[in-house]
């Protein structure tokens, strides 16, 4: 049985799926994030890596800057990040430092994850700041988005 909190994250992260189809337009990996503030997105951003050939230009970094201009303060408290890809250890760090209250992901990262699957940076007992985690909120569209990406570009080659 669906909550009325499912139903919201599920209308945040299909924001997040346009944000990562912005960045698949570009060439990019499509992963894409908002972070959103009293029923309201304050930052969105999409995977900019190639394009601005910055190793930070994360989906979850670009929101979370915009996010921080749009309030005028580098604290997000009381904001939920919804990001499509489980955040790397940069991002996570990114999540704390920016006192992010909640973040949800979609798909999971075997090789990266660091919101509960490769570890958990954001539970890390040492940190002053904890940060709840949803995953799996619109898993399979998150996946297949990335997957057809890659199988996109194994065809390329």
């Amino acid at each position: 049985m669906r909550t009325e909190q499912d139903r919201i994250d599920q209308r945040w992260m299909q924001e997040a799926l346009l944000e990562a189809e912005k960045a698949q337009a570009l060439s990019e990996v499509p992963i894409g994030a908002v972070i959103v503030k009293d029923d309201t997105v304050i930052g969105r951003g999409h995977n900019l890596r190639e394009t601005d050939q910055q190793a930070i230009a994360h989906a979850e970094m670009e929101a979370i800057q915009a996010a921080c201009r749009a309030l005028g303060s580098w604290r997000l408290e009381g904001c939920t990040l919804y990001v499509t890809l489980e955040p790397c250890p940069m991002c996570a760090g990114g999540i704390i430092q920016s006192r992010i209250a909640r973040v949800v992901y979609g798909a999971a990262d075997p090789k990266g994850g660091s919101c509960g699957t490769v570890l958990n940076i954001l539970d890390e007992p040492q940190f002053n700041h904890k940060v709840p985690v949803k995953s799996g909120v619109l898993e399979p569209e998150c996946a297949q988005l990335l997957k057809n990406f890659f199988r996109f570009l194994r065809k390329k080659d």
